[in-house]
């Protein structure tokens, strides 16, 4: 189907315009100081109606997190609406429902305006999730308009905020906006949490104290853990062997990294996971001949609520077991489960429950929970990664023809794209797939330990830090050698 149609619909589209000429670094730096100080301004602003009451559940946490955003405040809803508009276009597009071509800059130029206009109505969406079923505490039920309508409108200014970001400023607003809230999260959970659970250990007294003082920091050691191993794994890398065609004698070699597509798999499988714990709470209260499959897809369990506004929790069904929903290990001083002990204790002897249409409701081990999650984890990561690589020309068929244009071969092989494609065919599909997977299960690793920032933050933080450092590379290489653009232009 071809989508010219809505032209005449998303013209009126607003959106930021590029610079009018090529900005130097130091003007880039300053733009994305700026828009991370209005970023990190709404992240400290509280909505008006929210109470400020601590929200410390994992899900939630894990939930702002990866959606770059901070429960009550302005920032409520996060990039949440870019990422699902993102993901649903891709499945879209790549099921051949919709034809975009996107190497054309006015399809492409029309699919981008597709994914803002669906943006803003998901931005809108969200928005009244998050507050009508429970996850935005309110001070009383008569500020939900009124809260909606402010999480609304700062979730859309966040979508602008990340199109101004990609044109003026160093890297994407999604990127930089989720390391900038995983920073945050790792300094405040350090300092406020485990350094309190700490004093509060020594306090105690007694020949446990000092061990137990030590293990109060688990969170943040399982947390360096997950970042030297991110770090090492994105050193990782096969080189092929290249030349230059048209100059004999000069050659190099085309890095393929270990992790060829980053974190971005894990980052959409989580995405989606997330996703379907806030959509599916529409399930919640459900009567009729759909109850017994609502209870069955997921299972929620009113929490009582001081303020009078309805709150809602996952507690079993299918969506509880794909999801990351652990305890945190930390006291319950501080909103955790009581400690490692406690925590580790739970994951062998919990349950959770599974609501059968035909049998009721049964218990599931958490240990079950455990296995499905990570699982259901590494398959979507795999075809996520593989359906990334795809969708942004990473495959080996494209990277065939992008050096087939710039004039590399392979030595010892004649110069024809099919027969680097070939070559390419048995590396990129199996290392991605491989860095798929490890990525995955490192991010379930952290999750299930408890690391501080979440290991998911950390996997994106690393990841992101380390592109934004090519990208400052580049960068500055451009800036002190001019003549260098002519050539990667």
């Amino acid at each position: 189907m071809n989508l010219a149609f809505l032209d005449s619909i998303l013209k009126y589209v607003p959106g930021i315009g590029k610079p009018e000429s090529p900005l130097s670094f130091r003007q880039k730096l300053k733009w994305t100081a700026i828009i991370m100080g209005v970023y990190f301004m709404m992240f400290s602003t509280p909505a008006f109606g929210v109470s400020t009451a601590t929200i410390n559940q994992p899900l939630i946490q894990l939930i702002s997190v990866i959606f770059a955003s901070r429960i009550g405040s302005l920032i409520t809803v996060g990039i949440g609406p870019i990422v699902l508009s993102s993901i649903v276009l891709q499945l879209i597009i790549g099921a051949g429902l919709f034809q975009i071509d996107l190497n054309d800059p006015e399809q492409k130029g029309r699919f981008q305006a597709i994914q803002k206009l669906a943006a803003m109505a998901i931005a809108i969406v969200e928005a009244y999730i998050f507050v009508a079923t429970g996850y935005v505490p309110l001070v009383s039920n008569a500020y939900i308009g009124v809260v909606v309508f402010q999480l609304a409108i700062s979730a859309i200014f966040i979508i602008f905020l990340d199109e101004a970001m990609t044109k003026w400023g160093i890297t994407s607003g999604i990127n930089l906006f989720i390391a900038g809230g995983v920073a945050y999260a790792i300094i405040a959970g350090t300092s406020t949490i485990l350094l309190g659970e700490a004093i509060q250990a020594i306090q105690s007294g007694g020949a446990t104290a000092i061990p137990n003082a030590i293990l109060a920091f688990g969170p943040l050691f399982f947390a360096i853990i997950v970042f030297l191993v991110s770090i090492y794994a994105y050193d990782m890398k096969v080189e092929i062997p290249l030349v230059f065609s048209q100059l004999r004698g000069i050659g190099g070699r085309l890095p393929i990294p270990f992790l060829y597509v980053s974190v971005l798999p894990v980052i959409l499988a989580t995405s989606f996971e997330l996703s379907m714990t806030v959509w599916f709470r529409f399930f919640a209260g459900v009567t009729g001949s759909f109850a017994n499959l609502a209870k069955f897809i997921a299972l929620y369990q009113v929490a009582p609520s001081a303020t009078g506004a309805s709150s809602l929790n996952l507690v079993g069904g299918l969506i509880y077991l794909i999801s990351p929903n652990f305890p945190l290990p930390y006291s319950t001083t501080y909103g955790g489960i009581g400690g490692y002990s406690a925590y580790f204790s739970y994951l062998a002897t919990g349950t959770s429950q599974l609501y059968l249409p035909w049998g009721g409701i049964v218990a599931v081990p958490e240990y079950v929970h455990i296995i499905i999650y990570t699982l259901v984890l590494v398959v979507l990561a795999v075809v996520f990664g593989r359906f990334w690589i795809e969708m942004t020309g990473q495959s080996p068929k494209h990277v065939a023809e992008q050096l087939e244009d710039v004039g590399w071969q392979v030595p010892g092989f004649r110069r024809d794209p099919r027969i680097v494609e070939s070559i390419l065919n048995k590396y990129i599909p199996t290392i991605t797939v491989l860095g798929s997977v490890f990525v995955a299960l490192l991010a379930a690793l952290a999750t299930l330990t408890g690391a501080v920032g979440t290991g998911m933050g950390i996997l994106l933080t690393v990841g992101i830090m380390y592109m934004v450092y090519q990208q400052l590379e580049q960068e500055h290489a451009l800036e002190q050698y001019p003549q260098l653009n002519n050539l990667l232009s």
